[in-house]
């Protein structure tokens, strides 16, 4: 079980899944907190894996189409599949007694679980602590997910929680100067000041952040985008914004 992600309730699916494709399956096994079932391979992947010393499972040989039939009709999966558990649970307060916890992600009902993947990796990538959410309007924890994330969601924390404004709150009391990122900030990302403790929130797919969103956050800000695009994908986003915030660290 990976005691290092949190959350504001219990995990909301707590059924076995299949994850696919090799740099998910291989993140998986080298986790020591996921729960692993089964691994089915071909040869060629479950050689793969063998030379890589990637095999913590002893691995089914199967031919292709046993794993076509498991996993979604246009996956990738490179001839290997895995069932997991989802990673279990502890609770936010956790991370944020932390004193390690420096850097955090907010996405208000960014839905598109490829972007959240991507959001993920850039935060692991640029040392945030973890990725916060709330469980309406955000991606459970599936294939799709994991796979986006590439390799990163079995490191970095996933936390879904039950409201947004609570988030906030409770980020502020742990002394967290929240930026929103918006077109309209009035400042750069870079400009905007922050402390020891900075939670970056990102709005959703187009929308953006919502009113009451823009509203609790301790400022906004923009990047620094050229005039002929009026705004950045949300992961692209997060990952400027995230290297803008510590570049000088």
């Amino acid at each position: 079980m990976n005691s290092d992600r949190h959350h504001d309730k219990p995990h909301a699916g707590d059924e076995p899944y299949w994850l696919y494709g090799m740099h998910p399956v291989r993140a998986a096994l080298a986790n020591p907190r996921r729960t692993l079932h089964r691994l089915l391979a071909t040869r060629n992947a479950a050689q793969a894996l063998a030379e890589d010393g990637a095999l913590k499972l002893e691995p089914e040989i199967v031919e292709r189409k046993a794993i076509d039939r498991l996993v979604p009709a246009d996956a990738v999966h490179q001839g290997v599949a895995l069932l997991v558990d989802p990673i279990v649970d502890i609770r936010l307060d956790t991370l944020l007694k932390d004193e390690a916890t420096r850097i955090v992600l907010v996405l208000d009902q960014v839905t598109d679980p490829h972007n959240v993947g991507a959001i993920l990796r850039s935060a692991a990538a640029f040392g945030a602590a973890a990725v916060l959410t709330t469980w309406r309007h955000s991606p459970p924890e599936t294939a799709v997910l994991v796979k986006a994330a590439a390799g990163a969601f079995e490191a970095m924390p996933y936390i879904r929680i039950q409201n947004l404004a609570g988030l906030l709150e409770k980020l502020h009391e742990h002394d967290f100067i929240s930026i929103g990122l918006d077109a309209e900030g009035p400042v750069l990302v870079r400009d905007a000041p922050h402390g020891e403790r900075t939670a970056l929130v990102l709005g959703a797919e187009g929308k953006g952040l919502r009113h009451l969103t823009r509203a609790l956050c301790g400022m906004l800000a923009r990047l620094p985008i050229s005039e002929r695009v009026e705004s950045l994908n949300v992961s692209n986003a997060a990952a400027v914004a995230l290297y803008e915030l510590t570049r000088d660290a």
